[in-house]
């Protein structure tokens, strides 16, 4: 065996390895969330740290959903929602529906940007980049005065209205990195051949931008699923989506971290399953323009 052969399966061992360490270094949190989510009160807390002898248990998930609350009149136990299915449902709404819209107008936007010319292209696509400069926390005053003005505070028209708007310049800019990569020829043979431009559009370009359209959905969902400050300020009950919920399950004995481990693992859920679900389109999506034609 050459030394040339040596170095490579050297190279390749040290490449597996590295990759394994960081699939353990990202991966366990995750694993470290579900763990506790099965584990009883009493475990939660031990040295050192219980990774798999002890005795799982589901009362946790349980009590993400209902609590049980001693009434002294009656002398019994009655079983109180703690709302979280309804703030789990209202961020599948509200990032359902926030991440479709801005999917739909992003690419829209930026189909026109790329196949026409447009005066001051440039500067107004840096216009809309620079929608994403500032984090939501500098800009929550003056929107929570406006939203009171409007009657927009705790509904759900007003959170999709913001959410879309905070996705919408990342839509436009992921989608025409995309759509500048498919070919114009595609679309000109679609009008030859007695296709209007959206027809051509519809039924050329946009099976073409499939893949981009899937990346773009993943990351704008990521977003919106995972956004804490507007749902936190600007809702109370009605429109409340769920990571403000998470922060809410305190005991008289403190903190239960195995019951907010349970609604972690639950709020996560949908994520894994719309990411694995487009799994092939995302893949292609975010090595789409890495070939140049």
């Amino acid at each position: 065996m050459d030394i040339s052969t040596v170095l490579r399966r050297t190279g390749d061992v040290v490449a597996y390895l590295v990759i394994a360490a960081a699939l353990v270094v990202f991966l366990f949190p995750l694993f470290w969330i579900v763990d506790t989510s099965f584990k009883p009160f009493s475990e939660v807390f031990s040295i050192p740290p219980k990774f798999f002898n002890f005795s799982p248990t589901l009362e946790n998930y349980k009590h993400v959903f209902v609590t049980n609350t001693e009434f002294t009149t009656g002398g019994t136990a009655s079983s109180v929602s703690t709302g979280f299915q309804h703030y789990f449902t209202n961020s599948i709404i509200l990032a359902a529906t926030s991440t479709a819209l801005a999917l739909a107008l992003g690419t829209a936007t930026a189909y026109a940007f790329s196949r026409f010319r447009i005066k001051g292209a440039n500067d107004i696509l840096f216009f809309i980049l620079s929608q994403r400069m500032l984090p939501p926390v500098v800009v929550i005053i003056p929107i929570f005065l406006l939203y009171r003005q409007l009657n927009l505070i705790d509904t759900y028209q007003g959170m999709i209205i913001l959410y879309t708007t905070f996705n919408l310049p990342f839509a436009v800019w992921m989608m025409k990195g995309f759509l500048d990569e498919i070919p114009k020829e595609y679309e000109d043979a679609a009008m030859v051949d007695g296709y209007t431009r959206l027809q051509a559009f519809f039924k050329v370009i946009i099976p073409q931008a499939l893949p981009g359209m899937a990346a773009t959905a993943v990351f704008a969902l990521i977003t919106v699923w995972n956004e804490f400050v507007f749902g936190l300020l600007l809702t109370s009950e009605v429109a409340r989506p769920a990571p403000p919920f998470l922060v809410s399950a305190q005991t008289v004995g403190g903190i239960d971290w195995g019951q907010i481990a349970a609604a972690s693992t639950i709020f996560v859920t949908p994520v894994i399953i719309f990411t694995f679900l487009v799994r092939n389109y995302l893949l292609r999506g975010v090595t789409f323009g890495a070939v140049r034609r």
